[in-house]
Order: C-alpha cells, then structure tokens, then sequence
C-alpha cells in the first residue's frame, strides 16, 4: 500500500552536513521525497510535537535537541512508506542499530540519532499535519 510518512533529519546530522546523504539513502532505497524544508522550531513547538512523550523521564532532552538548531522535515511516500522508514533508519539507539541503516551510519548517541520518522499511520497523519499543515 502506498504510504506516506514523516521524517526528520535531525540537529546532529544538519549540523554535519548530512542532509543530503540521508535524502539519497531514501531515495535509493524507492522512497519519493515530496516535500522538503530546513526549519528551526522553538522548545514549545518541539514540545508540542512530541507531546506523545511529555510521561517519559527523556521527554525534556528529547525537545531541548530537536530546538538545538535547523532540522530538514520531510513527507515521504512510497509502498509501506512508514514500516520502510523505521527499516532505514534502524533502531533508536545506534550502537543496536543493524549495519547500514542510518542510525548507524551518522547517529551518535540514543539522543543524538540523525533521524526521526513516524511509527504508525495516525501518527504519520499527525506529524505531517504538524510542519506542512495539510488538511
């Protein structure tokens, strides 16, 4: 089924130089980037993003990190958009990561990862709701 799905690239991998990279590792992997943008969101919007995880103890460092500097969101479509996604950027933590994703690659810590991309369709939805405003 074709999806479409959020991804982030995050401060750590802007601030790298990895943009682009990642956006060919995508690609080469059939996911069509639709929409693009480098953005700086403030800690209140980086809270309201990831308000879904205001309970856990990394909610605070997660949104401090995302507002740290300019991040590229993008809106990717392809078949199983969101479960390819979550396969190209690997598991959270790096060091768990399976070889040649892009978590294990570029991420540098379970915090400063490179990428964030949507875990379920409502979420997907959500999320590009929330930096492209499509309705």
């Amino acid at each position: 089924m074709i999806e479409q799905t959020l991804s982030i690239i995050k401060p750590d991998a802007v601030e790298r130089n990895l943009v682009e990279t990642i956006k060919k590792k995508f690609s080469q992997e059939k996911l069509k980037i639709l929409k693009s943008k480098k953005i700086q969101i403030s800690k209140d919007e980086a809270a309201e993003f990831y308000k879904i995880h205001q309970t856990k103890p990394f909610y605070d460092r997660l949104c401090n990190y995302l507002s740290s500097g300019p991040i590229v969101v993008m809106v990717l479509e392809g078949e199983n958009a969101i479960k390819e996604n979550r396969r190209i950027m690997g598991s959270t933590n790096p060091k768990e990561a399976a070889e040649g994703t892009i978590r294990k690659l570029y991420g540098i810590s379970i915090d400063k990862n490179s990428v964030h991309g949507s875990d379920s369709t409502d979420n997907a939805k959500q999320e590009i709701n929330f930096f492209f405003k499509i309705n």
